[in-house]
């Protein structure tokens, strides 16, 4: 966030309306937000349910043709089919998951800009708020960690553990099985097939990765908070 702030005027600068009427807007808005993210955590929640439920229906699927099969060319075909199925699935829901991140960082900051104004009409409240005040990266931070994690930090499991991170590995897992079952398919040797299964399946979570990445960058260059901490 290189870029300058913007300067908004302050609630005091603008005496004609009273403090009980600024506070009803406030809190309109406040409740508005607070049910977008409502919407957008059971939006996420349902969207990886669905992929873990079409996850588990493909691994039964596969475990009853294959003991039908004795795993032979008929399984192997079924696969063919099954996988890219699942496979396109997990994409679409990793990328849904990661914009609704990206949606909640937008919520957040506006929660966070209300409980400034709030903390402008009545300054003296300010001890008893324990979320973000401000609407900058440290403000964001403290909304989503509250108190403790301005002293432990934020670990790489944590950050490895989302919704959309587990819905990626599992994604890339299936690019992995996938990989290997063509290699066999076309008369690559087992030794091809795990290594070509294994390329693909770090292939594609890496590029998971780096388009998170990427778009988060892109927001953080491209916004500019108005109530810095």
């Amino acid at each position: 966030m290189s870029e300058p702030t913007l300067q908004t005027p302050t609630l005091t600068e603008h005496p004609g309306t009273s403090d009980a009427v600024r506070a009803q807007i406030l809190a309109t808005e406040h409740w508005s937000l607070l049910a977008t993210r409502s919407l957008t955590w059971t939006e996420t929640f349902s969207r990886a349910g669905m992929f873990l439920t079409v996850v588990s229906g493909a691994v039964v699927a596969l475990a009853l043709v294959g003991n039908a099969t004795a795993f032979g060319p008929a399984f192997r075909g079924f696969a063919l089919l099954l996988l890219p199925v699942v496979l396109l699935i997990g994409l679409l829901t990793y990328a849904r998951l990661s914009d609704a991140n990206l949606e909640e960082i937008g919520l957040l900051i506006g929660m966070n800009r209300l409980r400034h104004a709030y903390l402008e009409i009545a300054p003296e409240l300010t001890p008893y708020f324990v979320t973000g005040l401000h609407d900058d990266e440290a403000g964001i931070a403290q909304t989503y960690g509250t108190v403790f994690h301005r002293y432990t930090g934020y670990s790489v499991i944590q950050a490895l553990s989302g919704t959309p991170e587990l819905v990626g590995l599992i994604t890339a897992v299936t690019a992995g099985v996938l990989g290997e079952l063509v290699t066999g398919s076309v008369g690559g040797s087992e030794r091809a097939s795990v290594v070509t299964g294994i390329i693909c399946g770090v292939a594609l979570a890496a590029a998971l990765m780096l388009r998170t990445l990427r778009r988060y960058a892109r927001a953080r260059r491209a916004y500019q908070p108005r109530f810095p901490s």
